[in-house]
């Protein structure tokens, strides 16, 4: 069994990766997607894989952020394993990966959102990986009148 993580970075992988960041973003079509990934990596947006035996088993998308509370860190805004690999530890590997990464780059920090019903995904994080959470995020939809 070979495994890697590598950078995404040509139409071709994008495509190939869509499938599994369709089972954590089940509202994007392909077409969408490649639209608002275009303009992601315009901003610092950076996608990875985790591959198995050549095929995509794991994504995650990351930017490099600066600012007051974290100062440089990796902000994940994207991570999931294909529901078939789920709990083989693939996840773990890619994340583990990207802190290194943030590590020799001089980040201070690695942080990411996860959805309020995700609260496997929170034990995940918290119990696996030692995150630990500290803030609420909120966010206010500007299309609709409120």
């Amino acid at each position: 069994m070979t495994e890697k993580i590598q950078e995404l970075t040509t139409y071709e992988e994008w495509v190939e990766a869509f499938p599994i960041m369709h089972q954590l973003r089940p509202e994007l079509t392909l077409e969408r997607y490649l639209i608002l990934l275009a303009d992601m990596r315009k901003d610092g947006y950076t996608l990875y894989a985790f591959f198995k035996n050549k095929q995509i088993v794991a994504v995650a998308g990351i930017s490099w952020r600066v600012n007051f509370y974290s100062e440089r860190h990796i902000f994940v805004y994207d991570l999931v394993t294909d529901e078939t690999y789920r709990s083989c530890g693939y996840g773990e590997k890619l994340l583990t990966a990207i802190q290194q990464l943030g590590k020799e780059n001089g980040a201070h920090y690695i942080s990411l959102e996860s959805g309020i019903q995700r609260s496997d995904a929170h034990r995940f994080y918290e119990e696996r990986l030692g995150y630990e959470k500290w803030c609420y995020s909120f966010r206010k939809s500007l299309l609709i009148d409120q």
